[in-house]
């Protein structure tokens, strides 16, 4: 409790923000899977779809869980280089922002078109 001058109430308040924070991006699939589920007459297909929502949501924590102490340590050894990698995120993220605006996101999709491997193509 040393570290949180807050208490629990401020791991709460976390969680809360937490939670609003993803809630746009959780609602509108998890809506989505529900609403075809509850019109289809396949409830097998709507179960292996939530299956594999929720594993998509709980593998990344699980993992991030187990490998929390390896993280910290190369989280350590690259700490120096954080500011680098937040400038170059920061210019990736405006120069897709550019694209998206000038409506030329197809450029940077077909491009990455050539990296997708022709399994994925087919089912789209």
């Amino acid at each position: 409790m040393a570290d949180k001058p807050v208490g629990y109430f401020g791991t709460l308040v976390v969680g809360v923000a937490f939670g609003a924070g993803w809630t746009p991006c959780i609602g509108p699939i998890l809506g989505t899977i529900l609403i075809y589920t509850s019109t289809q007459a396949d409830l097998a297909r709507g179960m292996w779809l939530l299956l594999a929502y929720s594993l998509g949501l709980a593998v990344p924590f699980l993992l991030s869980a187990v490998a929390i102490d390896r993280f910290s340590a190369f989280f350590q050894r690259v700490r120096r280089q954080m500011l680098l990698v937040s400038r170059i995120s920061g210019a990736v993220l405006i120069a897709i922002g550019i694209l998206l605006v000038t409506n030329k996101f197809t450029i940077l999709a077909s491009w990455l078109t050539k990296f997708t491997p022709e399994f994925i193509l087919e089912r789209i």
